[in-house]
């Protein structure tokens, strides 16, 4: 195992991770590798949290993204965690947030670097991070994510390196790392296409900050992947004409720009949509690398990827990982401030495509709340790439929940992307195209097209009342949460349903 580490002097910090941890004290902040379960702690998170559950430790915990393994949820038990950002999906964590229990900074993730950069986060001391190898000159060799890695190994004063030998040191090569100057100094990012490699393939730190080094034999936790249901078929059918007829128009080619999509079954289903249509040569510029990408790659239709992290199902991480000579050249893992940044998305043009929980009759997303109150997972990348794609795109089923539960609404509960930086809106009812679009034409198109049938009624009465009592952007303030009421008092949002109840 030693081979892994290259720079010799430092074969004598290999130790366990009970005694690793020990160098993190109460009160500490913590930068861990691990971005959407992939290239995250094994070793030295789950240590803490077995100490957490015999000491009073207390720490401020960042990553990438969410953690594989129930790490998270492990430190939530052992009451480890004081305050987390910028990103989570475990439930024992999401409880105890909602909670009070947990304090939780939901961050743009290209923000995150930029903050700690800049001297507006607390700084970090200790850097938590998975590498594949140790290269001669004490550079890391990342392996399945890159995430805040970079930042992290730059501005910790010390640094845990777990070295995972399940990853293959083939990985050498997958990564483009850059760091950007910090400000005034800050120079342009020379990437004008997805397959631009500008940087090195290993993360710099200064060796005499490394103060241990684990070994870890443990796969990234698998991504959980859904067939395509009815719904997110019909979504993807929607958005697959939409494209379709953009490329009739003149307004995309057949090569459509660099695709973005968030995590998740539909965002799977749109891009697996593309293995039977007739757009080929396709690029992507995301955040995320799931089972569709590789999938479209091995039919020929993704010829590039650039995000910052694969997540993928069992399957495909051995598919990918043990095939890396066929795929490497397909493929770069880039920092999060780099995959998410927004110039580079706006000069790209990227057709971002990312999830909704709930939408209303103007276009505002909501994308992270339950209810209004209650945080699901975050924003995550989804803010970077509205605010600045040239197509912002989200999509969401119409109804759910034996379709008690309508996801477009009078008004949204919370507010994540305002109408401003949402173009296109599709459930599987249909698709609203909202470019060019006045409140009062948007809020038409959005119910002619995307309601479910159940709502559609109340919808347009609702919209026509507020009409009549004008404004630019017609609202019924006593109503507007009424939907949202009337679920949590009886289960449904229908009105039907309710009188019935109440009576």
């Amino acid at each position: 195992m030693l081979e892994r580490i290259r720079l010799e002097s430092l074969h004598q910090k290999v130790t366990t991770a009970e005694n690793a941890v020990k160098i993190i004290k109460d009160g500490m902040t913590i930068g861990s590798s691990g971005f959407t379960k992939a290239g995250d702690s094994k070793a030295i998170l789950p240590a803490l949290a077995e100490r957490g559950k015999t000491e009073n430790l207390k720490v401020t915990l960042m990553t990438g993204a969410s953690l594989g393994h129930g790490t998270d949820g492990k430190l939530a038990e052992a009451d480890v965690i004081r305050k987390r950002m910028p990103f989570q999906v475990d439930p024992i964590l999401r409880n105890k947030i909602n909670n009070g229990e947990i304090l939780f900074i939901d961050q743009h993730l290209s923000e995150s670097a930029e903050l700690l950069h800049t001297k507006n986060l607390q700084s970090i001391d200790v850097a938590v991070i998975e590498a594949a190898y140790i290269e001669r000159d004490g550079s890391i060799v990342p392996t399945t994510s890159v995430g805040n890695s970079v930042t992290f190994a730059a501005l910790a004063k010390k640094v845990i390196i777990e070295i995972n030998t399940e990853v293959p040191e083939e990985v050498y090569g997958i990564h483009d790392i850059y760091q950007a100057e910090d400000y005034p100094y800050r120079n342009v990012i020379p990437i004008v296409a997805p397959w631009n490699k500008i940087g090195r393939k290993s993360i710099p730190v200064d060796p005499n900050k490394i103060e241990a080094i684990v070994f870890t034999n443990l796969k990234d936790s698998p991504a959980d992947i859904a067939e395509p249901d009815e719904k997110t078929t019909a979504i993807a059918k929607h958005l697959l004409g939409f494209f379709e007829n953009e490329v009739q128009l003149g307004r995309l080619t057949d090569r459509l720009l660099p695709l973005q999509a968030g995590i998740g079954k539909v965002a799977n289903a749109v891009l697996t949509g593309f293995k039977d249509s007739n757009f080929y040569d396709l690029t992507m510029f995301s955040e995320v690398l799931q089972d569709s990408t590789f999938d479209l790659i091995d039919s020929g239709k993704l010829s590039f990827a650039s995000a910052s992290s694969i997540t993928v199902s069992k399957e495909c991480y051995e598919r990918v990982l043990g095939n890396l000579s066929k795929y490497k050249e397909k493929f770069v893992l880039r920092p999060q401030n780099i995959s998410n940044t927004p110039g580079l998305i706006r000069r790209l043009g990227v057709i971002a495509i990312n999830t909704a929980i709930e939408f209303d009759i103007y276009g505002n997303v909501n994308s992270t709340h339950i209810g209004g109150t209650k945080i699901m997972n975050g924003i995550g990348g989804s803010g970077d790439f509205a605010r600045n794609a040239y197509l912002s795109i989200f999509v969401t089923q119409a109804a759910s929940k034996g379709n008690n539960i309508s996801h477009v609404l009078p008004m949204v509960s919370h507010t994540d992307h305002t109408e401003h930086d949402v173009d296109i809106l599709v459930t599987d009812i249909g698709l609203a195209d909202l470019r060019g679009l006045a409140p009062r034409e948007r809020a038409q198109k959005i119910i002619d097209n995307c309601v479910h049938p159940d709502y559609k009624e109340e919808l347009q009465s609702y919209f026509d009342r507020a009409c009549k009592r004008g404004g630019h952007t017609p609202h019924l303030l006593e109503e507007s949460f009424s939907w949202h009421l009337r679920f949590s008092q009886t289960g449904s949002m229908k009105q039907a349903t309710a009188v019935e109840i109440s009576n």
